[in-house]
């Protein structure tokens, strides 16, 4: 887990992260899922089944369990800590059909995660990527949505660079953990486990890719496997091919 992820990936071709990407990129398997190096997960992601065409730069993705009982999504989580306004952009795009074929969010809402909700908030990357997505006819934008808004049912997907989601995924764990702690026994924060989703996909990549928790479980890795299946079973990576076909 500490060793570079570069490196741990292309020196050791027998570990299983190595051999699980072979598998898949030989079409011996449909679908990898694994609790390994998060990065080596993304180096094995771009280097043996490559970027959907078009595709920038592809990214991760949480849920954000909503107080309604519905589900929203927040991309990038990670994978992207600085982003340009197109690659934010293609972010609403894959959140936006990942939310519609594989939940069922027809339709589903695109916001852009930002200080403020007018369109002069912000820095000059949310403010340029707000005025390319403004007039999109790729995904229903809604506009700027502040931290506050979440877990409402304001928004049903939601756009950010990596390094600003990631900050909301770990705090997001932090006060679930500290529920846990004070013994608060509460259905909707009971939401916050991480075991009841598995892992996050690699959207963007021609094959689904599933990354879980370092200390995922039993319970966290059949639902990495369900996920990783019901990605399959959309041919939810063709779809993004070809919506990216479109775009282009």
């Amino acid at each position: 887990m500490g060793e570079h992820p570069t490196k741990a990936f292309s020196q050791k071709p027998n570990s299983s992260i190595s051999v699980g990407f072979h598998l898949l990129k030989e079409g011996k398997i449909d679908g990898f899922a694994s609790n390994g190096n998060t990065g080596a997960m993304l180096v094995g992601s771009m280097f043996s089944v490559k970027a959907v065409p078009g595709v920038i730069r592809p990214c991760i993705t949480s849920l954000l369990p909503k107080e309604n009982g519905g589900i929203g999504l927040i991309l990038d989580v990670g994978s992207n800590a600085d982003c340009k306004p197109d690659v934010l952009y293609q972010f609403a795009v894959l959140g936006s059909i990942f939310a519609d074929h594989v939940y069922g969010i027809k339709n589903p809402r695109v916001a852009l995660l930002n200080i403020g909700e007018e369109p002069e908030k912000g820095n000059l990357v949310a403010q340029a990527a707000h005025a390319l997505m403004k007039d999109s006819k790729d995904f229903n934008f809604i506009g700027n949505v502040e931290g506050r808004d979440l877990f409402n049912d304001q928004t049903d997907v939601t756009v950010c660079d990596g390094f600003t989601g990631n900050v909301v995924l770990k705090q997001a764990e932090a006060f679930y953990t500290m529920i846990r702690k004070r013994k608060i026994n509460d259905e909707y924060f009971d939401r916050f486990n991480y075991e009841n989703y598995g892992g996050t996909p690699v959207l963007g990549v021609n094959k689904p890719v599933i990354i879980g928790h370092g200390i995922s479980n039993a319970k966290a890795f059949s639902n990495m496997i369900a996920l990783a299946e019901k990605m399959i079973d959309t041919k939810f990576c063709e779809i993004i091919t070809s919506n990216f076909a479109d775009i282009q």
